[in-house]
């Protein structure tokens, strides 16, 4: 009766689980056709949805007892922290109640928020807006941080308080956060939690599976230090090395004309104002080089001297092919058999050629390619203009800090006449020097601009160890041929270990030899993009975690580190850990070539954004060695390789399985305590957090291969490896670029 009570609770687990995976693969497409309130009405908060998740956890903690498991207190403690997050998720839904308020500085207090569906809800206690501000990035028109200041009427107590992003305000269990503002700055919108019971059950879960998972990976009877023992795992391999040689730069014979390379570095020497933040103009050197021709240089010319060229010579420019056009829609408008164009290009006896296409129906697809390239068209129209060298402070009377000008644009009317003639004619002589061939007038001039730019926006201006950490970080962080670089190295390396592994090859001292090798280019490596990460972050001034870029820089770097971490017991990570840095790598650069410095916005400023993208890429990281652990498994299988070395790989999947389910669920749960404190709502039904629990959850499966025997095969596990990282690939990739959400930009 036991045993047929166990595999009962045990189908109605598993299977309720499999069910829910299947429901949530479905509502993240049906919300991508239909929109988010019809996967959140028909779905997400169904009956049957939360019937099923109470069976799910109710079913699996019958099972867990059923087998013993107070026996593994750690293993029981996991599971219970499990079901009581589940039950404080329960609460929440049962109990909560959301909404939001409106508040002017000018009207009176309020006693009432509109819940979700629209309807009036009565507060114990009167609300009044007593002020509204804006802090911005200092220098700038970026928002650092929106601030409400409120008073709080309860009978006959007064009480102040301040919602700020990521700074909640709570009086008698009601929770405020910052969610808008008026246009005008005397309104503020802030979103309306109410929620006494849930978030404290659910907080309690989470602090209780954190401590869980860290004393699994100490304590010495788990699975996880079985495995660690296993004897398969005391005898190394031999893992190859080929040091390919690095590519001859060729450098086109015809060069453009343009000014001398020590004009161009007296340039990127000012200062400009660009992307809502005070940077060096080599920046915008750089990054207009990299968006126009995909690469830092054109012709063994500097980016500031492509962008110089660009405003000096613009006659020569237009004639040259520059302008890297991706789409092969929009090379056939423009004329062009290969993928760069000439600024010529873009226009005909008809006017311009791509306006003209943009204005009939086209596919999604082409307009967007379409719009790619007519964007570099206007970005180079605003550089040779000299529109977007915004390199002259003025600071008005009634202004708090200076407004950035360039020389073409309408100059406000007190403005001394003096320094009204400098603007509007200190480029007009830098450009008369320079036609002269009198480059050592020409920096002259630049000298006397900086020292104006120093003169009138000192107190804003980057610092200068700050200022030359980012001219230090423009030169060098393309990391497109590093990239190239560990992906052939990983492939070569991953084609002849297998071939090693399959003749059953001994490890020599020759091979020990060129892994050390192997390990000093990783370690180099390690250092370039510790480097490059740290230099970002310094110019920044946050940690660079924000973006797609930047994340998957950071997982290239992740990548070594767990590779000097397994590499003494498992030698072919050294070809895998190549393989994966140069993918992230290759990565990181679609979409955006090295996408520029930003201030952060006010919501991601938040030291659990670190956290949460750090354990995150940790987990992506080890999930992809799996992954690649199983192609390599496959291969010997399909070559009749010695059984032992594919048992092998199956051990080290299984070890790695460990800590990446691990690292995946304090990832997602730091990023649902993030979501609270700065949405108000630590579970929102977005595209990429349900991906993200689709993917903990199948991965979970394979940490039970005593109640789901196929996890003990050694080739089910490689091929499980290998289809479900088809989950990763879909949480980062098929959410950003198809499914949106407010993850999207991740």
């Amino acid at each position: 009766m036991h045993l047929i009570m166990m595999n009962l609770m045990k189908r109605f687990a598993f299977g309720t689980i499999g069910i829910l995976l299947i429901l949530m693969i479905a509502a993240t497409l049906l919300e991508k056709m239909y929109g988010t309130d019809f996967a959140i009405n028909h779905i997400y908060h169904s009956w049957y949805f939360v019937l099923l998740w109470v069976i799910a956890g109710g079913s699996g903690l019958v099972y867990i007892f059923h087998r013993r498991l107070q026996r593994k207190p750690v293993a029981l403690l996991i599971h219970l922290s499990l079901a009581l997050i589940l039950a404080g998720a329960l609460t929440s839904f049962l109990t909560s109640r959301q909404g939001n308020i409106h508040l002017r500085t000018e009207e009176d207090s309020l006693d009432r928020f509109i819940t979700k569906n629209g309807k009036a809800e009565t507060l114990p206690f009167r609300i009044k807006l007593k002020g509204f501000r804006i802090d911005y990035y200092p220098g700038t028109t970026a928002p650092m941080d929106y601030i409400s200041e409120l008073n709080v009427i309860d009978g006959t107590s007064r009480h102040e308080g301040v919602v700020s992003m990521n700074n909640i305000y709570e009086y008698r269990n009601y929770r405020f956060y910052q969610s808008a503002y008026d246009p005008d700055g005397k309104g503020t919108l802030l979103s309306v939690s109410y929620d006494p019971y849930g978030i404290g059950i659910t907080y309690t879960g989470y602090i209780l599976l954190g401590l869980s998972l860290i004393l699994y990976f100490f304590l010495p009877k788990t699975g996880f230090r079985a495995l660690l023992a296993h004897p398969l795992l005391r005898k190394g391999s031999m893992l190859c090395f080929f040091l390919i040689a690095a590519p001859t730069l060729l450098q086109g014979k015809d060069v453009p004309r343009t000014v001398s390379r020590e004009v161009a570095d007296s340039f990127d020497n000012l200062y400009i104002y660009y992307n809502d933040r005070i940077c060096p103009l080599q920046t915008l050197s750089h990054d207009f080089t990299m968006k126009l021709y995909g690469k830092p240089s054109y012709k063994g010319l500097t980016a500031g001297q492509v962008l110089l060229g660009w405003v000096f010579y613009y006659e020569h420019w237009k004639q040259e092919p520059v302008i890297r056009i991706k789409s092969q829609a929009a090379r056939q408008i423009l004329g062009i058999e290969n993928k760069y164009a000439r600024l010529t290009d873009f226009a005909d006896l008809n006017g311009f050629k791509l306006e003209r296409i943009l204005q009939t129906q086209q596919s999604p697809a082409n307009r967007k390619a379409l719009e790619e390239a007519n964007e570099k068209f206007n970005l180079v129209s605003m550089i040779a203009t000299g529109s977007m060298l915004k390199i002259y402070p003025f600071q008005c009377k009634d202004d708090k800090q200076p407004t950035w000008y360039s020389f073409n644009d309408k100059l406000p009317a007190e403005i001394p006449t003096e320094q009204w003639m400098f603007v509007r004619r200190s480029m007009d002589l830098v450009a008369e020097q320079i036609a002269h061939g009198k480059d050592c007038e020409a920096i002259e001039i630049l000298e006397k601009i900086r020292k104006y730019q120093q003169k009138e926006a000192q107190a804003i201006l980057p610092t200068d160890q700050r200022f030359e950490a980012e001219k230090i970080y423009n030169r060098f962080h393309y990391t497109g041929p590093v990239a190239m670089f560990c992906v052939t190295l990983g492939i070569l390396g991953f084609i002849y270990y297998g071939r090693r592994t399959a003749q059953a090859s001994e490890d020599t001292g020759n091979g020990r030899t060129i892994n050390r090798i192997q390990l000093g280019i990783m370690a180099l490596i390690g250092l370039y993009l510790l480097l490059t990460i740290s230099l970002r972050g310094y110019v920044s001034n946050h940690l660079p975690l924000s973006n797609g870029y930047e994340t998957m820089q950071f997982m290239a770097f992740c990548t070594i580190i767990l590779t000097f971490l397994f590499q003494r017991k498992f030698k072919p990570i050294i070809s895998f850990g190549f393989l994966l840095c140069g993918l992230s790598l290759l990565v990181s650069m679609f979409g955006e070539s090295n996408p520029p410095v930003t201030n952060l916005m006010p919501v991601l400023a938040s030291p659990l954004l670190s956290i949460h993208v750090v354990f995150i890429m940790l987990a992506y990281s080890l999930l992809a060695f799996m992954m690649l652990n199983g192609i390599m498994a496959i291969s010997l299988h399909y070559t009749g390789s010695n059984k032992k070395q594919i048992e092998r790989l199956y051990i080290i999947s299984r070890i790695l399985t460990y800590p990446a389910v691990a690292c995946l669920t304090i990832g997602i749960f730091v990023g649902a305590i993030w979501a609270n404190v700065s949405w108000g709502n630590y579970w929102g039904w977005d595209p990429k957090e349900v991906w993200a629990l689709i993917t903990m959850l199948v991965y979970s499966t394979a940490l039970h291969p005593s109640s789901l025997p196929a996890f003990q095969r050694p080739m089910f596990f490689h091929w499980f490896a290998i289809f479900a990282f088809l989950c990763v690939l879909v949480t980062y990739f098929g959410v950003n670029f198809f499914m949106g959400g407010m993850h999207s930009y991740a």
